[in-house]
């Protein structure tokens, strides 16, 4: 199936400051989940799996915030979904990712206007209508309980490491993981994934847009928000996460959902980082004694 979008539907072209990469050249590494082909105006994004339904999610969000949110994230401009493999084009958006850095104030601002943005511009029926996001509170809890049974820190592990191993699986043991299963709060549009290279940073227009829609769908907030805080590329740089918080406003009952949102993610990252995890030969050495000081950081 071929789709694309009309020329009233799709906003002006970006500028010329563009994020790192070859025009015309495929972009990817090892652990990409696709390859990106970087053109003047336009990125074609071709997925190496799609089981997920991942080309198809991206696209329908991508339409859907051309029409509700313009500006804040690609805009779609041809989908091959039935191809092998399947591609998206949308527009090519000027900015550098978060990731890697430490985030300015300006920056922290941009972010919550435009998590404030996604939250406020889509109607509570299309939101209710999309499919839910492929990473859930629920998916979450389950596989952080399944990956904490068939773990243990080891011999060679130092003290941090074991204490953050043994609160960080009490806690997963209690009641407060089920508790977060029900949500009081109106769903979401969610990116489904937390990776600060996902937010684009606009120095010209002081502004923050969005990437990476593949695994997107109908999310919990505080989740999503959580996601956001704890994904192991926050190791890569540093983001107030007090100060994001603040901005965004949040109730004290969201305060509380987004806490414990943010302790299995962490304690979930932990897990992953471990010698045992599949993660441990993607990050530097060290990445899961940190992590471990994260874990216990949020469970004190």
């Amino acid at each position: 199936m071929i789709t694309a979008m009309t020329d009233e539907q799709t906003p002006p072209g970006a500028r010329r400051d563009r994020p790192p990469g070859r025009d015309g050249r495929p972009t990817g590494g090892r652990f990409a989940t696709h390859d990106l082909d970087l053109r003047d105006d336009v990125v074609v994004k071709r997925y190496r799996s799609w089981e997920r339904q991942e080309p198809l999610r991206e696209w329908e969000a991508l339409t859907v915030l051309a029409v509700h949110a313009p500006g804040l994230a690609p805009a779609p401009v041809l989908a091959a979904l039935d191809a092998e493999p399947p591609s998206v084009t949308m527009t090519r958006l000027p900015g550098i990712p978060l990731r890697g850095d430490r985030t300015t104030d300006d920056q922290v601002g941009a972010l919550a206007d435009a998590l404030g943005r996604l939250r406020e511009a889509l109607p509570a029926a299309v939101v209710s209508s999309m499919r839910p996001a492929v990473w859930t509170p629920a998916t979450a809890v389950a596989k952080a309980r399944t990956w904490a049974a068939g773990q243990q820190p080891g011999s060679a592990a130092g003290p941090v490491v074991r204490k953050a191993h043994a609160q960080g699986t009490a806690w997963l043991a209690g009641p407060d993981p089920d508790e977060l299963l029900i949500d009081p709060f109106p769903p979401v549009l969610g990116q489904g994934d937390g990776n600060r290279a996902n937010y684009l940073w606009d120095a010209h227009d002081r502004r923050i847009r969005l990437l990476d829609w593949e695994d997107s769908g109908r999310s919990d907030r505080a989740f999503e928000l959580g996601d956001l805080l704890e994904h192991v590329s926050r190791l890569d740089g540093d983001l107030d996460a007090a100060q994001l918080l603040d901005r965004i406003g949040l109730t004290r009952a969201e305060r509380a959902r987004v806490l414990g949102f943010r302790r299995l993610i962490a304690f979930t990252w932990f897990l992953l980082l471990g010698p045992e995890g599949p993660f441990a030969a993607r990050n530097p050495a060290g990445s899961w004694e940190r992590q471990a000081g994260r874990v216990l950081e949020l469970l004190g």
